[in-house]
């Protein structure tokens, strides 16, 4: 199975499931935590029992050595204080996403509940009270007739977890005061839409290349050309979030047919609503042939309740474009934060201008096309970073301003002017919003002369703006 040459390597969906599913919840890290915490309080004191009295005396020096009365006095403090302590934990951790979800946007979430640092606290936390648990009920006192066991190694290794607890939970608060940050937010946003392009988008590749791939796709099925491609219907609905492309190539080769997914990833798809086109080889399918196809074709796209950034480099736009919005609200009015976002979409569509954007094929080894996958094109990205905040910003001159600079320093990495026509089309409607809002003189002229400096930007050969 051969990609398109323009396809950057992507991780199989399977492990992308896999790795949303782990990384995107708080639960599974805590209970593999939980899990090896109680496996060890199982072994450690089996090892005290069979090798007690054969530590050397160096080594004795460090552990625990106190009697049973004492060892239980021990591991009740540290498992009776670590619960506590979890609970404070996931009560600043709801607060924290409360925060970001009424004060910048519902669609961070998602960024906090993938937080590495706060998923290894709390399995820090949770198996350390789960190890104190474990290891408190082999304490034998011998009270009751019995042989007096305390096991010296694991009652150590549960002091040394509660001072990591101690300074874990120093280190969550630091940490969790930074994160609540909105330039924090905005930080890690544009690091996982910057990971997110250079994952999916391929650089654009040189003229050769271009003509070589474009031959290699005239070599498969010309079934795209003709008009009576049959529509897939969805069969859930919601977002449209993973496709696993090789697996889209085959059921389309072993039906002998090419497809076409229609909808965009993150793109909203409705079940009985049609998202994809299939060409049969010869002729027409059947209505039970097309029945089957449709199903088969649905189990390779995975269709979520919420958008991803797994495929969709598109969704890190909507969130930056989200929190610029609300930061403009007039129960906000934050036009600095709308500032600054401005400036992280600058650089990702300073980033995104560089790619191959648009629809692009999924071949056969034998260079046929199969699929054909539709792709948002640099407008989209442009419309989504833009729009909103133009248009709840622009009595702001400093948001103006700072989108008027948008253009000009995407202009300049436009090196090739592919996108120059996008670039006017988007400054032409920014120019619109400037002549609707009033301004003092002062500003209107500032405005002026910077658009200008925008314009002669787009407009001046290979994207670089002339001073």
């Amino acid at each position: 199975m051969a990609h398109d040459s323009r396809t950057p390597s992507v991780p199989p969906v399977r492990t992308q499931k896999l790795r949303a599913a782990v990384s995107s919840r708080l639960w599974p890290i805590p209970v593999f935590a939980v899990a090896a915490a109680v496996a060890l309080g199982v072994v450690l004191p089996a090892l005290d029992q069979a090798y007690d009295e054969r530590f050397p005396e160096v080594l004795q020096v460090y552990l625990f050595s106190g009697g049973a009365s004492a060892a239980r006095s021990v591991l009740e403090a540290i498992s009776g204080s670590l619960i506590t302590v979890t609970s404070l934990t996931f009560s600043l951790t709801v607060v924290t996403l409360q925060l970001a979800s009424s004060q910048f946007s519902p669609r961070l979430l998602r960024t906090f509940t993938s937080d590495r640092f706060v998923h290894w606290t709390l399995a820090l936390f949770l198996g350390t009270f789960s190890y104190s648990l474990t290891v408190l009920r082999s304490v034998r006192s011998g009270t009751d007739g019995g042989t007096e066991f305390v096991p010296d190694i694991a009652v150590t290794v549960a002091f040394l977890l509660a001072i990591a607890s101690v300074i874990g939970l120093v280190l969550f608060l630091a940490h969790l005061t930074r994160e609540i940050r909105v330039e924090t937010m905005m930080r890690n946003v544009h690091t996982e839409t910057a990971a997110t392009i250079e994952r999916v988008l391929a650089r654009k590749p040189s003229p050769d290349t271009d003509a070589a791939a474009a031959a290699g796709s005239l070599s498969g099925p010309e079934a795209l050309a003709a008009p009576d491609g049959q529509p897939v219907e969805a069969a859930t609905s919601g977002f449209l979030t993973l496709i696993d492309e090789p697996g889209l190539a085959a059921v389309a080769r072993d039906a002998g047919a090419v497809v076409r997914i229609n909808a965009c990833m993150g793109d909203s798809v409705i079940a009985g609503v049609p998202f994809a086109t299939v060409w049969a080889g010869a002729g027409r399918f059947t209505a039970a042939e097309l029945e089957d196809l449709s199903r088969r074709i649905g189990g390779t796209v995975t269709v979520g309740f919420e958008r991803t950034n797994d495929q969709d480099p598109a969704f890190g736009f909507r969130q930056l474009a989200d929190v610029g919005a609300r930061a403009l609200s007039p129960g906000t009015n934050d036009p600095t934060t709308a500032v600054h976002v401005i400036g992280h979409l600058s650089s990702l569509l300073c980033d995104l201008v560089e790619r191959d954007l648009g629809d692009r094929t999924v071949q056969d080894s034998d260079g046929s096309v199969r699929a054909v996958l539709a792709g948002p094109g640099f407008g989209h990205f442009l419309s989504t970073a833009v729009s909103q905040i133009r248009h709840y910003g622009m009595q702001d001159v400093q948001v103006a301003l700072r989108l008027l600079a948008l253009f000009e320093e995407v202009s300049w990495c436009d090196r090739s002017g592919a996108q120059r026509h996008v670039l006017q089309a988007g400054l032409a409607e920014l120019r619109e919003g400037i002549g609707q809002h009033h301004y003092t003189s002062a500003e209107k002229q500032t405005l002026m002369e910077r658009y200008q400096r925008a314009q002669a930007a787009v407009t001046a050969q290979r994207g670089r703006p002339i001073y």
